[in-house]
């Protein structure tokens, strides 16, 4: 096997290169000279045999399909390095988790702080998105963890179900059925639906209509879950949800009465996502047992989705 002519100092120059646009915002992003991060670049260039790089006048250097191709097995290939060169040997080393937008708020802190009660010397950022941002960050090691829903996850995704969540619903607390305590999707389909619009969730919610064999009257929809309580607060129309928020203001001072659904609704499922191809790191594997005892003891083992 011939030597292959670069090493990970140059994969990270290239790999700064794709972030920034330019080897001159490059060389500034990673404190090096120019040449230097050019020479990375033709060094990688030339060992595969194709550009990597369109160098466009006026919009510096955009990755071609292949270069998009390779940049994001680089991306894993530097992180997975970086994990085995770490001189953490087990828990207590960095760990990055991506968080679902409507997820993170109810889980993650909880979950971040009794990680680091019990292991003092992790580390864990954090990394809002939403599932396509994600994906892509798992995919290419920038993310070693992903806290989601186990909704329209892509196959190449492990996954470790953590916690099954009933959907419920949202009225204002003037509602006809705000006492009722119990209500139907077919009787919620009365009224307006405040719906949340996020990819996925929103087909979720959809189905539940279905499955009672009624269409809803969509009065609003929106991404953000207390924008969703606001709105029913204020008696703008009835809502759905999946993340069950522990009291029942809104962020206006505004009240939400929680009512169970009745029938058998299928539940939405909380889950830890990593890449299938990456191994999980001491911290990562740490992490994943951590937060099965902490959401309900959900089976231990990592599987596709």
């Amino acid at each position: 096997m011939e030597p292959i002519p670069f090493g990970l100092r140059q994969i990270a120059y290239l790999l700064a290169v794709a972030e920034t646009g330019s080897t001159a915002a490059a060389a500034r992003a990673v404190n090096v000279s120019q040449p230097s991060v050019s020479h990375a670049v033709a060094l990688i260039e030339a060992h595969f045999g194709q550009p990597m790089f369109l160098r466009l006048p006026g919009q510096g250097m955009q990755p071609t399909p292949f270069g998009r191709q390779k940049m994001a097995a680089l991306e894993g290939l530097l992180a997975q390095a970086r994990a085995t060169l770490s001189p953490a040997a087990g828990p207590e080393g960095a760990l990055t988790l991506g968080v679902y937008s409507t997820l993170g708020p109810r889980h993650a802190p909880r979950l971040m702080r009794g990680f680091t009660d019990r292991h003092p010397g992790a580390r864990i950022t954090l990394a809002e998105g939403d599932l396509a941002d994600l994906e892509q960050g798992l995919r290419r090691g920038r993310i070693d963890l992903a806290l989601v829903y186990d909704t329209g996850l892509s196959t190449d995704l492990a996954l470790t179900q953590l916690q099954a969540v009933p959907p419920h619903a949202l009225v204002p607390p003037g509602h006809p059925l705000a006492g009722a305590g119990t209500v139907s999707v077919a009787d919620l389909a009365a009224d307006p639906v405040v719906l949340i619009d996020l990819p996925h969730s929103r087909g979720y919610f959809l189905s539940l209509f279905q499955i009672a064999g009624v269409t809803p009257r969509i009065a609003a929809e929106t991404g953000s879950i207390e924008m969703l309580r606001a709105m029913v607060a204020n008696g703008l129309g009835v809502g759905l949800l999946a993340t069950d928020l522990p009291h029942d203001l809104a962020y206006d001072g505004g009240r939400v009465v929680r009512l169970a659904l009745t029938g058998r609704l299928p539940p939405s499922r909380i889950a830890l996502a990593r890449a299938a191809v990456l191994p999980p790191t001491a911290t990562a594997t740490a992490f994943v047992q951590f937060c099965i005892e902490a959401m309900g003891g959900a089976p231990a083992a990592s599987h596709p989705s």
